[in-house]
């Protein structure tokens, strides 16, 4: 990028739904959040930053580099980076000024991943929502092996995501959507929520915890037989507009979750969960994957769900809801 050009945002995302069963096929659907973003930046060129942040996302950055340098000199790395530019800016301080929370599951590698691409590949693919799906499909096997530095294996969904900033819904491996999402399902009372733990978590183990219980016949009878038809089940009737099939799909999705992935849900929130699928009040599940950082939630009366969680200690932060 050139000295004075300053990059773009890069939101935040969030994974309505697809966490985990998407590595088998699933459909997915994932949504920009502009609450949180981050965009490429130098230290001292007329910003006020965490300095020691930024130096911390420079040297990081230089870890970065060499793996796509690596890619590269072995004719793997599947687009054409520019390696003089971004050495070149590494030294002069380059850095990605982010206050996407790291290991929270709302994209900040992704984040990181599509700004690099957009500001240093040489035959990039440009941001517009027109493209083919073939040029979206190829994006997307740039963007997986961009971010699997990052987790050991990546769908590619998160920078996708971040890239182009509008919805999207993965159909199996082989078609992605740019798509409106209906507000009929949430209505005007309700509200699409997140939950903060308050702590980070690492996705690479929890990905490999669920990848060895996958192996188990059991647990993956309940993958294929239900939970990724659930999931499947909950992105339709969402997208329908169907808010009494949404909320029936997502009880059951919640119900599952909350048996088979426990590691992935702090042992502290179990309760709030619980009392969810007790009360219909409102429905918790995993945001990204888990251990941590937010859980993503849904009701159809937010201030009620405020009052609730009120007593927990809990602040919901409100994604999604229509005021129109």
């Amino acid at each position: 990028m050139t000295k004075h050009k300053r990059s773009r945002s890069y939101y935040a995302k969030i994974l309505l739904f697809g966490e985990y069963t998407v590595i088998f096929n699933s459909n997915a659907l994932t949504i920009p959040f502009g609450h949180f973003s981050g965009e490429i930046s130098f230290i001292n060129r007329n910003r006020y930053t965490d300095y020691d942040f930024a130096l911390q996302s420079n040297m990081d950055m230089v870890d970065y580099g060499r793996y796509l340098n690596d890619l590269q000199k072995k004719g793997e790395l599947l687009f054409q980076f520019n390696e003089k530019q971004f050495e070149k800016d590494l030294k002069e301080g380059m850095f990605f000024e982010s206050n996407i929370p790291m290991g929270y599951g709302l994209g900040s590698s992704g984040a990181l991943v599509a700004g690099l691409y957009e500001s240093y590949a040489a035959d990039k693919i440009l941001p517009d929502t027109r493209i083919s799906e073939e040029l979206v499909m190829r994006l997307k096997k740039i963007f997986e092996q961009m971010e699997s530095f990052f987790h050991g294996k990546s769908s590619g969904l998160d920078p996708l995501n971040c890239y182009f900033r509008c919805p999207m819904l993965l159909e199996g491996k082989e078609r992605i959507r740019f798509i409106d999402i209906p507000k009929s399902p949430i209505q005007k009372e309700g509200a699409i929520f997140l939950i903060n733990t308050e702590r980070s978590s690492r996705t690479q183990p929890l990905v490999e915890l669920f990848m060895l219980k996958a192996q188990n016949k059991d647990f993956s009878d309940v993958l294929h037989q239900h939970l990724i038809p659930l999931t499947n089940a909950s992105i339709t009737s969402l997208l329908e507009g169907n808010s009494e099939h949404f909320f029936m799909n997502l009880r059951e999705l919640s119900a599952l979750q909350k048996e088979h992935f426990q590691p992935m849900i702090p042992d502290e929130y179990m309760g709030v969960w619980e009392h969810g699928l007790t009360t219909g009040e409102y429905f918790m599940k995993l945001c990204g994957s888990g251990g941590g950082g937010f859980l993503l939630g849904f009701t159809r009366d937010f201030e009620r769900l405020q009052k609730t969680m009120k007593r927990y200690g809990i602040n919901p932060l409100r994604v999604y809801t229509d005021k129109s």
